[in-house]
């Protein structure tokens, strides 16, 4: 049989596939399966389900495959490996769970497979970036000229926003960072406090601006950075401010630091991950106060507003500093009068995420957005209060979702997460505070009910006491 013959072949029988629908139907078959089983199944896969991922580990099949049979395998095994993440006990991470029409204009967008650099690659995810680039102005409180680089997660979206930083702060001293590279620049400062995310730190370390130059600056009780205690600011300086500590959930005094930067030339840039959204609660927005002097954002919808993972932000209120800094050229490259999302991404080729932000933020609304997010401190206050009923320590102030609980005895942290972890009822993850072992819970999902906090803090409580 020719090549010829056997591309023939190949091409017809996918063509079936597509028209016959039998492998989307079977797949979705799985996932409401999935659905109706993942509140009540372990949180985190049992060992017996983590032992059968080594059926995974056979050699590339030769010859081509059933596809039926691909994925029965892909249910049969991964399925029951995967961390339950979208139920209501899931703490870990600050991962968030997934708004139901979210996930549906995923599966939807997931057909229509487009590819997002310009508008002449994808007319409808550039409308929707456009949109939806207006919506988050709107609910976070953002200058009118805040542009939206739609990106994979706060990694990247940190990277692009020190990126610009980087951009602008190099060309008010006359150099060209494009053309003349790091070699010879003018030195830029990078103030942060203490408690600054890894994340940040990777970032300023693949900009080449050395995280040996970081000017550390210290913190509070809760991780704030000391206002009195940053160095004086000038034009060649980046601060590096937080809305939510990683740990404690803690945001920053943005109204006297970012006025402070501003008066001083310099870039302020707020990582604000999973705590930027509280800007979009009536009750919790006084926490964000004062970002609208910032220059650059980064967060996450898969987080606090549950889209579908993954999903990232980079805001930035300096259109050409940003697209200068991930500039891209080339003869094939159709830039037009409409939204072109690549001037605002590193990426050329990326998948049209903004549809599902675009659903869940259309479905929500302003008011759905607000009560999503207050939902969360609602649940992460009811969880310390309980926990602090039940014995335990709470070592951080809950301002936001963020719970930190400890013991008297700090040995005893490490046999407890293990037991909490390997009861299957919850799950949450380790970490340290004031020097000290804590187990840090996180709140980020709206399928988290009142029901979900008696039930974790009931597994806290049996976890304790299988230690005694």
């Amino acid at each position: 049989m020719s090549e010829e013959t056997n591309t023939d072949k190949l091409r017809q029988q996918m063509f079936a596939q597509m028209q016959d629908k039998q492998l989307f139907e079977q797949a979705s078959g799985y996932a409401f399966e999935y659905a109706d089983q993942v509140r009540e199944r372990p949180v985190y896969p049992a060992e017996s389900a983590l032992a059968a991922l080594g059926e995974f580990n056979g050699s590339l099949p030769e010859n081509l495959g059933d596809p039926a049979s691909v994925l029965e395998q892909l249910h049969r095994v991964g399925s029951p490996a995967t961390v339950a993440q979208i139920g209501g006990r899931y703490f870990g991470m600050v991962n968030g769970g997934v708004v139901p029409v979210g996930l549906a204009a995923r599966w939807l967008s997931d057909f229509w497979d487009q590819n997002t650099p310009l508008y002449v690659t994808s007319p409808v995810a550039s409308t929707l970036e456009t949109v939806t680039e207006g919506w988050l102005r709107e609910l976070l409180g953002l200058p009118e000229q805040t542009v939206a680089g739609f990106v994979s997660g706060s990694s990247m979206a940190i990277l692009c926003g020190l990126a610009a930083a980087r951009f602008r702060l190099l060309q008010r001293q006359g150099w060209d960072i494009n053309r003349q590279g790091l070699a010879g620049a003018p030195t830029l400062r990078i103030v942060a406090g203490r408690h600054a995310h890894g994340t940040v730190i990777k970032a300023v370390a693949m900009l080449g601006l050395g995280t040996d130059r970081i000017e550390w600056v210290d913190v509070d009780e809760q991780g704030l950075i000391l206002a009195n205690q940053v160095p004086p600011l000038d034009a060649q300086t980046l601060l590096i401010l937080q809305a939510g500590n990683v740990n404690s959930g803690a945001f920053d005094d943005f109204q006297i630091l970012c006025r402070r930067a501003r008066e001083a030339g310099s870039w302020v840039h707020i990582d604000g991950a999973f705590g930027l959204w509280a800007a979009a609660s009536e009750s919790l927005k006084h926490l964000t106060a004062g970002i609208e002097l910032a220059d650059s954002f980064s967060v996450d919808g898969h987080k606090t507003l549950n889209t579908p993972y993954d999903n990232g932000l980079v805001l930035c209120t300096d259109a050409e500093a940003l697209s200068g800094a991930l500039q891209a050229s080339g003869s094939y490259i159709l830039y037009g009068e409409q939204r072109d999302g690549m001037l605002y991404t590193p990426e050329m080729s990326r998948r049209a995420r903004v549809v599902e932000l675009w659903a869940t933020l259309a479905y929500l609304g302003r008011e759905g957005v607000d009560q999503l997010v207050t939902g969360l401190h609602l649940r992460a206050r009811q969880l310390a209060e309980e926990m602090g009923a039940a014995g335990f320590e709470i070592r951080n102030e809950v301002v936001f979702n963020q719970v930190l609980v400890g013991l008297a005895d700090d040995s005893q942290i490490e046999p407890l997460l293990a037991a909490i972890q390997s009861s299957g009822e919850c799950w949450a993850g380790a970490g340290r505070w004031q020097d000290r072992p804590v187990v840090r819970v996180s709140v980020c999902s709206w399928a988290t009910t009142e029901a979900d906090i008696e039930r974790t803090v009931q597994a806290f409580v049996s976890a304790s006491e299988s230690l005694v």
